[in-house]
C-alpha cells in the first residue's frame, strides 16, 4: 500500500456529489468513479480508501473492490480514522506510504509512522488538474485533418462533406482542373426613373416633345 485515504474527508473537499446529493451512497460511488477514472493504473493497484461503516451500503463486506481500488469500511472499529491509525502501524514501507486527509488526528498518526500526509483540499486540487492536462493532451493527439494519402473514395467524401463545388475528385499525384470560365452576358443598366415618368410631356399622340 502507497496510498491511504481517508474517504468521506476526501469527499467533504470535493464538489462531487451522486444524482442525489442527499445520498452518501451515491456521492460515494461518484468519488470512486473519479478516482478510478483519475488515478493511474499503478496508483490503483497500491491504493486503500476507508469509509466509516456507519455510513456503508448493507450486505456488503468489510472490504471490496472497485476497479483495482481497495475499499474499506470500518466495521468493528469506532470510526474510520481507528482504522486508518491501524493501517499506518501495520504498513511496512511507511516512508513511501501517503496519507490522504486534512483530520489533524490521522494527520498526527501519519507523522508518528513516519509517513508523509497531504491535505484532502490541496490533493484533490492536484488530481484534477492532472487529469484536465490529460484531457488537453488527448485532444492535441487529434489530427485536425486527414494525415497520408487519400483514396478516391475518401477524397469523394471530403468534397462532399465540405460541399466543395466546380471540382471533381481526383488522385493525389493529379491535381484537379480548374472549372470552365463561363463570360456573363453584360448586365442592362437599371432605369433610375419610376414608371410613368416623363408621360405627360405627351400629347395627342405625339410622340415628340413640343417645340416652345
Amino acid at each position: 500500500m502507497a496510498l491511504l485515504i481517508d474517504g468521506y474527508n476526501l469527499l467533504h473537499a470535493t464538489d462531487i456529489f451522486g444524482a442525489d446529493p442527499g445520498s452518501f451512497q451515491q456521492s460515494r460511488e461518484a468519488l470512486l468513479a473519479f478516482l478510478a477514472a483519475t488515478l493511474k493504473d499503478s496508483e490503483r493497484k497500491e491504493a486503500v480508501i476507508v469509509f466509516d461503516a456507519a455510513q456503508a451500503p448493507p450486505g456488503l463486506p468489510d472490504t471490496v473492490s472497485h476497479d483495482a481500488l481497495v475499499v474499506r469500511y470500518a466495521r468493528n472499529y469506532p470510526d474510520a480514522d481507528a482504522l486508518i491509525e491501524e493501517l499506518i502501524e501495520q504498513n511496512s514501507a511507511p516512508r513511501s506510504l501517503l496519507v490522504v486527509s486534512s483530520d489533524h488526528r490521522v494527520q498526527r498518526a501519519a507523522r508518528r509512522g513516519g509517513a508523509r500526509f497531504v491535505d484532502s483540499d490541496r490533493w484533490y486540487a492536484e488530481l484534477w488538474q492532472r487529469r484536465v492536462q490529460g484531457r488537453r493532451r488527448r485532444l492535441k493527439s487529434i489530427p485536425e485533418k486527414p494525415i497520408g494519402e487519400l483514396s478516391p473514395d475518401e477524397i469523394a467524401y471530403w468534397v462532399r462533406e465540405f460541399q466543395v463545388t466546380g471540382a471533381a475528385p481526383c488522385s493525389n499525384d493529379q491535381p484537379a482542373e480548374a472549372p470552365e470560365r463561363r463570360e456573363r452576358p453584360p448586365e442592362q443598366p437599371e432605369n433610375p426613373f419610376p414608371p410613368g415618368y416623363g408621360e405627360d410631356l405627351l400629347q395627342d399622340g405625339d410622340d415628340t416633345p413640343k417645340r416652345h
